[in-house]
């Protein structure tokens, strides 16, 4: 117990390092940098890289994918290194939840796909490859990046079944759950077939 006692102040201050770590909007910091407006007034309106690259601006959306994405796998490699397991998951949970609610925007964010697919890449590889892989097989196949970050969310808890990685199950089931959520607009608008496809401007 007492461990326990001591143990919790030091993951609720990972939490909050994660946290804002993942509130860091990538997006908006490149939209700017490259003098492409408010991303927030374009296309869909999201901040991140799917959006971005709406503009027309590839070098714009890699960077900000690359920024998304290093800012998940930094906190669970950061807390990793300095903690242990128990804090590089909370840091990656925290860090994802900070790019979808950033205090830094008024807690208006992204959906969290590529801060999901970093944090999964930096806890346990095997899974966060299989699901690139995943994304990337139904990205290829649909042209909707929507429809493949919630392919490769659905399967993820699947995978870390299959891959023997069960400590990853219960946070790969919550980290899906939230991807969903972030994407009811977009659920709603692939029912009705209207979905965008990837490299279009609106």
């Amino acid at each position: 117990m007492p461990e326990l006692i001591t143990a919790l102040p030091v993951l609720a201050l990972v939490a909050v390092a994660g946290y804002l770590l993942g509130s860091v909007p990538f997006g908006i910091v490149m939209a700017r940098l490259f003098g492409l407006g408010d991303l927030r007034q374009i296309g869909s309106g999201n901040i991140g890289a799917t959006n971005v690259l709406r503009t027309g601006n590839k070098p714009a959306a890699l960077l900000t994918l690359l920024g998304d994405a290093g800012k998940g796998g930094a906190a669970v490699l950061l807390a990793r290194a300095l903690v242990g397991e128990d804090a590089a998951q909370v840091a990656g949970f925290a860090a994802f939840l900070g790019h979808c609610f950033p205090v830094f925007l008024g807690f208006k964010g992204g959906k969290g796909v590529a801060t999901w697919l970093g944090t999964m890449l930096a806890l346990a590889w095997p899974i966060g490859l299989a699901a690139c892989v995943t994304w990337l097989v139904v990205a290829v196949v649909f042209r909707v990046s929507s429809l493949a970050a919630l392919a490769a969310a659905a399967l993820s808890p699947l995978w870390a079944l299959l891959l023997g990685l069960p400590a990853y199950v219960i946070l790969s089931i919550a980290l899906a759950l939230l991807i969903f959520l972030r994407h009811r607009a977009n659920i709603e608008r692939l029912i009705a077939g209207q979905e965008p496809r990837i490299g279009r401007k609106k």
